[in-house]
This record gives C-alpha cells, sequence and structure tokens, in this order.
C-alpha cells in the first residue's frame, strides 16, 4: 500500500470505549478536525505482553499530549467488550486500568486494513473458500494527524517491537514548531533547540553553528 502521508486519513465511524469505561457508537476522528492534533495509534491485541506497556506509557504521557492540544487514540481488531474489560483489570493483573483516552474496536479489520497496518490479508483457496494469511491482528502503526485532517507522520513497527511515545511527542512539538514559525526540523531536533530556514542559505548557517 503506497504512503498516506500528505493525505487525508481513512474515515471511519465504529463502537469506542472513552474516559476509562463508557460506551460510545459511531466513534470518528472528524470530531478533531479544526480543533486538534491526533495520534491515532494500532496495537495488535488486549491482554496480551507489549501491547499494555505501550498503552500505559501513552497514558503516563496522556498530560503532556493534551498540553499541547493532541488527541490521542488507540485502536485493535478486539471488541468494545473487549477494551471494556482490559481498561478494568488491574495492572498487576495485566490489565491497563486508569488509561483514560479513547480505545476503538475495529472488529472487522477494515480501519486496519484501511491505514495500510492489517498484518496479513484475505484471499481465496482453490475452493473458493476465504482464507487469511499472516496475522489478523494491525501492526503497531503510529499516526500524526493534523488539524486538516491530514497524516503528517507514521511509523510502523513489527509485532515484537514497541513504540516510542517519546519520539511521538516529538513529532507533534516538530509539527507545531514549523506551522507556527515556518521553520525546518533538522535531525534529532528537539523542543528549545535551533531550527533552520528551507534554503541552502539556511542549511549553511544551521551547520555552521552546530
Amino acid at each position: 500500500m503506497e504512503s498516506l502521508i500528505g493525505k487525508k486519513a481513512p474515515a471511519f465511524s465504529a463502537d469506542a470505549v472513552v474516559n476509562g469505561g463508557e460506551f460510545v457508537e459511531n466513534f470518528s476522528l472528524e470530531q478533531y478536525v479544526g480543533k486538534n492534533e491526533v495520534i491515532f495509534f494500532f496495537y495488535p491485541l488486549d491482554f496480551t505482553f507489549v501491547c499494555p506497556t505501550e498503552l500505559l506509557a501513552f497514558q503516563a504521557k496522556l498530560e503532556e499530549f493534551e498540553k499541547r492540544g493532541v488527541k490521542v487514540v488507540g485502536c485493535s481488531v478486539d471488541s468494545k467488550f473487549s477494551h471494556w474489560a482490559w481498561l478494568n483489570t488491574e495492572k498487576n493483573d495485566g490489565g491497563i486500568k486508569g488509561v483514560k483516552y479513547p480505545l476503538v474496536s475495529d472488529l472487522s479489520k477494515t480501519i486496519a486494513e484501511n491505514y495500510g497496518v492489517l498484518a496479513g490479508e484475505y484471499d481465496f483457496n482453490e475452493e473458493g473458500q476465504a482464507t487469511f494469511s499472516g496475522a489478523p491482528v494491525a501492526y503497531r502503526g503510529t499516526f500524526l494527524i493534523d488539524k486538516e485532517g491530514n497524516i503528517r507522520h507514521s511509523v510502523i513497527n513489527d509485532l515484537p517491537l514497541g513504540r516510542s511515545i517519546d519520539e511521538a511527542l516529538r513529532m507533534v512539538d516538530a509539527l507545531q514548531y514549523f506551522e507556527k514559525h515556518g521553520e525546518v526540523c533538522p535531525a534529532n531536533w528537539k523542543e528549545g533547540e535551533d531550527a533552520m530556514t528551507a534554503s541552502s542559505e539556511g542549511v549553511a548557517e544551521y551547520l555552521a553553528a552546530h
């Protein structure tokens, strides 16, 4: 699947669990367009091993995202009931109790498919029966969506590889800095460091100073 960078984030309307335990129907990212950037991330499954470390890490940084006006939304192929159960399970028992941002249910796997993170694909065998090859879950995809609903950054990890929440926050800072100041952010840039103008002179000045 071709990159979604610079394109509208694929739309969806699905069941979700919000505020740590409230069921919502027809949840959509459209509610944030014109108001907030969004970190929309996929994870393979509830009640697994790497996944709770990621979801709890996003919750630990949630205040930092919110200070920047950014909404965090998670998604997996589990049902809303599985999400609810996991959200109400204590951390010591493998749960994610305390997570408050929305978790979307992608039972049909169509959201993962449209975002290019489904870890397998449907096909038909010689008897004409539908089959699935690969893993019927989502890779660890992270998407930064701007206020206009466009995808500006994405990274997709294989199933065993946990993502960096600090990197997601850094990319938010870079996008917001660029949109506020018009300067581009060089390699390993962090909030508070020098950026540069997008010109040969700007690059030369930056390299000379560093």
